[in-house]
């Protein structure tokens, strides 16, 4: 390169010129064709040039066509240690010596010799040196001249030989240039690899859930060596949207690739034995710092090319960036689904207590768990209170709601036998068996009891169609929420009890008169008729008197109990005051009531002791009348029995508007 000063320079559109408006690059390009003609060979490169000689030589002929004495019959090029590697055969042992005493004194060489025509003729052997100062001879070229021709000066020889060297030198320069060009093109590849592989390793430590993960390794691998099939057997009980993730049973796989992988948390490959249809297999772990979590299993098809060791490393060092990130993004997982069981815990359980009503909490519960867990379906049962059987309180399958079982039978009654949860991976697999499973199809189950201190007082049912549906953690999850629906499930019991009791009358066990009064109001606004016992035990103070209030107590709930056991079950019996008692029986008229009435009076008179009568009037309403009280319909009644009381006692009485 030129030298001048840097005021003799300008910038111009980004190209650096001289003052003479000659671009700077003239220079460069002078430069580098002089570093590249300085460039030259050493002898360690010698038993590498053959091919060049050979081209250098047919160039050579080429440029040479026209001169009589330059053309392959007549001239042979040797290589340096004598070796014929192009041009006309002849007696290659003197032309042995001929190329090792031209290259000793780096001079042409001339021999006498006889052609195969018997002809005598003259071979001259002249070195090829190297640029360099040494002057290292690196080859011979030999010229072949029948001695009656005329023979060329050796000036002329020598100059051919130049002329050779300049076409050698120009493939040498070629593949130089071409050798470079080559490293370029790897170190760009390599650069634009590395780059790539930087891109895949930030794009996955930026991916913050688990199924990014492994989708873009699955990508990325791909996309390097889209010719591999790749599977990664996970060792975690978890599910995977991904086809290509399958689960890792190390009992099934004996001592495969990927076990041995798995075991020794290292890469594993099994090069094929046979030529025919094998593969080779890779098991390369998928590894964080607190574990194996899983391995990829990749083969190379039959015919492929083998994997370069630089390929296996590149998935080596892709496989652990995608153990960190799997590992960090399953830390981040667990630490949401953490916060999102605590969360859900604290919803439910704020909800849960909003509502004293048992049916209320155990519906809520119901569908909540079959949300949660996304089960498909749902059943919680209880143990009656003689503990000998459990009912199903709330299901979304219609055909077990109310139903009740053994206490010992199917899955349930194991949980309730035991007290401790149950989880099935695969019904099919088990031995007991549970109508809750076979009705539903299921396959995958969880069940928990609900414990009331201490003691399983129901169970909590949970399944799914499919098989390993349900993880450990879904298990730990729902015997968290068990107590707590089951705090829930005994607050709305002792809150429904403190309410039975708040409507009770103590003694007689029958129900309080403004419960009936509440039942009659919330009937009449629904029911299209509905009928009024009102029930008097006759000269009840001279039953006091004569046998003690203690005997006269006994009396009432005799009569009571004779109430209970001859009306429905729907029918509401109440103590109404002192010795009366009021039975609200909706949906029936007069005449059916009347029946109900005096099977009453005839049992009360059969059955008691000492013997009592009672008196019975008897009231309705229905749609069509004018006016609908329950203040009307109690009045009715109680004239119909004040009217069976004065007409002698022991007798019942309808409501003259009724007869009417």
């Amino acid at each position: 390169m030129s030298e001048f000063s840097t005021t003799d320079q300008q910038t111009l559109g980004g190209t650096t010129v001289q003052a003479s408006g000659a671009p700077l690059f003239d220079d460069i390009e002078y430069t580098s064709l002089a570093w590249l003609q300085s460039m030259d060979m050493t002898p360690y490169d010698f038993p590498y040039i053959n091919q060049l000689l050979v081209q250098g030589y047919r160039d050579w002929l080429q440029q040479g066509n026209g001169i009589p004495w330059i053309h392959e019959q007549c001239t042979a090029v040797f290589n340096f240690a004598g070796v014929r590697v192009a041009g006309k055969e002849e007696d290659d042992d003197e032309d042995l010596g001929l190329v090792e005493r031209c290259c000793f004194s780096r001079e042409i060489e001339v021999s006498q010799r006889k052609l195969r025509d018997g002809s005598p003729a003259l071979v001259y052997m002249v070195p090829l040196l190297c640029r360099s100062h040494k002057r290292e001879p690196f080859a011979a070229l030999r010229f072949t001249r029948p001695a009656r021709q005329l023979v060329p000066e050796p000036d002329t020889f020598l100059a051919a030989a130049l002329h050779f060297r300049s076409c050698f030198y120009s493939k040498f320069e070629h593949k130089f240039i071409e050798d470079i060009l080559s490293m370029r093109n790897r170190n760009d590849h390599e650069g634009r690899r590395r780059s790539i592989l930087f891109q895949i390793v930030k794009r996955m430590h930026d991916k913050i859930d688990v199924e990014g993960v492994l989708d873009e390794v699955f990508d990325s691998i791909a996309y390097f060596f889209p010719y591999m099939d790749i599977t990664l057997y996970m060792s975690q009980d978890r599910h995977s949207r991904n086809p290509q993730v399958k689960p890792l049973l190390l009992h099934e796989r004996d001592d495969d690739v990927c076990v041995r992988a798995f075991m020794k948390g290292q890469m594993t490959v099994n090069e094929p034995v046979g030529t025919q249809n094998e593969v080779t297999e890779i098991g390369i772990p998928l590894r964080g710092k607190q574990g194996v979590y899983g391995v990829f299993h990749m083969t190379l098809p039959s015919g492929s090319d083998h994997m370069k060791k630089v390929d296996v490393e590149l998935i080596a060092m892709m496989a652990d960036t995608a153990g960190t990130a799997f590992e960090n993004a399953k830390l981040l997982e667990q630490s949401n689904v953490l916060i999102h069981e605590l969360r859900l815990i604290n919803e439910l359980v704020q909800r849960l207590n909003q509502s004293l009503k048992l049916n209320e909490v155990f519906e809520f519960a119901m569908q909540e768990l079959l949300k949660m867990f996304m089960a498909d379906y749902c059943c919680i049962v209880q143990l009656d209170q003689q503990e000998s059987c459990y009912t199903v309180t709330s299901s979304n399958v219609e055909l077990l709601r109310q139903h009740s079982y053994p206490r010992d039978d199917g899955l349930a009654g194991l949980v309730c036998k035991t007290g401790e949860p149950v989880i099935v991976s695969d019904y099919r697999e088990g031995k007991i068996s549970s109508q809750f499973m076979d009705l539903t199809g299921s396959l995958s189950l969880m069940a928990v009891p609900m414990k009331n201190n201490g003691t399983s007082r129901g169970v909590i049912l949970l399944s799914s169609k499919l098989p390993n549906f349900f993880s450990y953690d879904n298990y730990k999850m729902l015997q968290m929420l068990a107590p707590h629906i089951g705090l829930a499930v005994t607050n709305a019991m002792l809150h429904a009890e403190v309410g039975r009791l708040a409507n009770m009358d103590m003694l007689t066990g029958l129900y309080a008169r403004h419960y009936v009064d509440q039942f009659i109001q919330q009937h009449q606004k629904k029911d299209f008729c509905g009928s009024l016992i009102l029930v008097d035990i006759d000269q009840f103070k001279k039953v006091n008197d004569t046998y003690g209030h203690q005997t006269g107590d006994e009396i009432l709930k005799s009569v009571s109990a004779i109430v209970r056991t001859e009306t429905r079950e729907e029918d509401v019996c109440a103590r109404w005051g002192g010795e009366e008692l009021a039975i609200y029986l909706p949906q029936l008229g007069v005449q059916q009531a009347l029946q109900y009435a005096e099977k009453i009076r005839y049992c009360v008179q059969q059955e008691t002791e000492p013997r009592v009568t009672v008196s019975c009037g008897i009231a309705e309403w229905n749609w069509l009348d004018e006016h609908i009280s329950i203040e009307s319909l109690f009045y009715r009644a109680d004239m119909a029995l004040y009217e069976a009381k004065n007409e002698g006692r022991n007798r019942t009485v309808i409501d003259h508007e009724a007869n009417a």
